[in-house]
């Protein structure tokens, strides 16, 4: 059982970080040990196989980070041929990026594996603990977005 002491906020900000750790581990690695896809390049390729071709501008809004952070990875995942990036074609100054064929690949492979992790980390649980888990950390991603939209400067 949980024991509180002092203020929550403390223990969930200790807890955070302890996540932030334990994701680390589910970072699919192949035979020879490599990470299979870097976490960065993980996060473009899953948003761009959700949600389907996105402006540079548009990717570092969803991840709240400066555009030249994500130009930065952008660049990565171009040049690994993961996904391409192309004019668009309503706004010729601004660049679209989206999946090529290995990027789509990769990104499915990729999730197979972190869920087939998740699968064998979560084995214990009830199906009720997970969707409480499920249910908790939804409301809580969706509360650190709107908490982001409020707080975030022009771009």
């Amino acid at each position: 059982m949980l024991r509180l002491v002092g203020n929550p906020n403390d223990q969930i900000e200790a807890q955070l970080f302890t996540m932030l750790r334990a994701t680390q581990a589910i970072q699919v690695r192949t035979a020879t040990g490599e990470a299979l896809l870097e976490r960065s390049t993980y996060g473009i390729l899953c948003l761009l196989d959700d949600e389907g071709p996105q402006r540079l501008g548009a990717i570092a809004h969803r991840f709240h980070l400066d555009p030249s952070t994500i130009t930065r990875q952008v660049q990565t995942v171009v040049r690994l041929g993961l996904a391409e990036k192309v004019t668009d074609t309503t706004d010729r100054r601004a660049s679209v990026l989206s999946l090529t064929g290995e990027g789509q690949s990769a990104v499915t492979e990729a999730r197979i594996r972190r869920r087939g992790v998740l699968d064998a980390i979560l084995k214990e649980w009830t199906a009720a603990e997970r969707e409480e888990f499920l249910r908790a950390i939804t409301r809580f991603n969706n509360t650190v977005d709107g908490w982001a939209k409020q707080t975030e400067g022009p771009r």
